[in-house]
């Protein structure tokens, strides 16, 4: 009787091993699939052209080019995860009206921009890297900043070696992956949830083929020497507000942080609409307008 005890606990503690282990590879799954979009077939209301940039000559980056005024400045808009340049269409027409040059691109592996896993910034730095380099040749004389949400703000921050900005926006940025990773279970499977990071880290590790340590922003925002504006929402439970604060801590001057009131982790310019605006037409005119 003893022995089958043992065995009917033995039998369901390897169940329950093999159901843990096979939900560590479906949201590794889920979570780095590709997320691709056919969005030239979206065209904005506004006047665009449609450009790739090669990126190490493996791929090319898949983007719109929107046209300003010369030595007014140049701005890239980098989107969120599993999302796609339309998503940064209301700042580019907002922008674009400024007088700035406007260039939104596609992350590897979302939208039109080709890739077989999302990285979490690893690979995406080089993305945006490939368009930084692409405004500098094309306008020269142009000061340049980019505007990064979510995974387009930890892709620039990673760059290796550092973006040669003049300023950057970053939008609900995560200090640390193990703290997005936490936060995002804790969030959809409840406070059980985040016990499994312990597990899903090493998976992530073996799929990305790169220690997870490397995707960590607040251990490369302190390198940066550029003017930074760092935006995070009061109700923002991907990333919160004490996180944010430790980013703001590590920069280097000059540095803003604005906390909106009443935002989440997503869609910062839809929620704040005027404000929104009214802040990031006040940092670039410091930084990127020539006098």
């Amino acid at each position: 009787m003893r022995h089958q005890i043992v065995r009917w606990i033995l039998i369901q503690l390897v169940s329950v091993l093999m159901i843990v282990i096979a939900v560590i590879i479906m949201l590794g799954e889920i979570v780095t699939g590709s997320a691709p979009t056919a969005v030239e077939t979206l065209l904005p209301d506004f006047p665009v052209e449609a450009i790739q940039i090669p990126v190490n000559n493996d791929y090319a980056v898949h983007g719109w080019l929107a046209r300003g005024i010369n030595r007014h400045g140049a701005v890239l808009l980098v989107h969120s995860m599993r999302s796609n340049r339309l998503e940064m269409l209301g700042r580019a027409i907002f922008l674009n009206s400024l007088g700035y040059h406007i260039l939104m691109i596609d992350l590897q592996a979302h939208g039109e921009t080709p890739g077989d896993r999302i990285t979490f910034g690893a690979r995406e730095s080089a993305d945006v890297a490939a368009a930084v380099t692409y405004l500098r040749d094309i306008f020269p004389h142009d000061r340049i900043s980019a505007i990064g949400a979510t995974l387009g703000a930890a892709a620039i921050v990673l760059a290796d070696p550092p973006l040669k900005l003049d300023a950057m926006i970053l939008e609900s940025l995560h200090p640390t992956f193990a703290e997005a990773v936490a936060n995002r279970l804790r969030l959809h499977l409840g406070k059980f949830g985040e016990n499994l990071q312990f597990l899903l880290l090493p998976y992530f590790s073996f799929l990305l083929e790169l220690p997870v340590d490397n995707l960590n922003p607040v251990e490369r925002i302190g390198n940066l020497a550029v003017p930074v504006l760092f935006i995070t929402g009061t109700l923002d439970k991907h990333t919160t507000q004490f996180e944010a604060r430790r980013l703001y801590d590590a920069a280097l001057p000059p540095k803003e942080l604005w906390i909106v009131e009443g935002a989440g982790h997503y869609n910062m310019h839809t929620y704040a609409g005027e404000s929104y605006e009214e802040h990031i037409a006040d940092f670039l005119s410091i930084y990127l307008q020539r006098r």
